[in-house]
């Protein structure tokens, strides 16, 4: 079982930078590729970038490429959302996710592919 615990998030201006952190409790975090998703009130579960196994491949949905960028550190456990340039239409729930079975370059991009869900942190962006 992989637990997530996702932090970071808050209230911040519009223009303004956040970072978010996911910690996973699991022995080989590396076996694992991460993805972020986000859901506004109303609105389905979206991707919004997501990481490989390696670190060495991401993944970006269209609306957050130039400002959100994801990266992870398997000798901590931990995967990484920088968002920068935060509009008001970012503003949602931020989900950090596990993926398994898949290759080290791989970016798993569907919400059906990931296995395991953090409880969530929310991102309010102010105008």
């Amino acid at each position: 079982q992989v637990q997530l615990v996702e932090s970071g998030g808050g209230l911040v201006q519009a223009g303004g930078p956040l970072r978010l952190s996911c910690a996973a409790s699991v022995r080989t975090f590396s076996s694992y590729a991460m993805g972020w998703f986000r859901q506004a009130p109303g609105k389905e579960r979206e991707f919004v970038v997501a990481i490989s196994r390696s670190g060495g491949s991401t993944y970006q949905a269209d609306f957050v490429k130039g400002r959100f960028t994801v990266s992870r550190d398997n000798t901590k456990n931990t995967v990484y959302l920088q968002m920068n340039s935060l509009k008001p239409e970012d503003t949602a729930v931020y989900f950090c996710s596990a993926a398994r079975g898949y290759s080290s370059d791989f970016v798993p991009r569907g919400r059906s592919q990931y296995d395991y869900w953090g409880q969530g942190t929310q991102v309010t962006v102010s105008s």
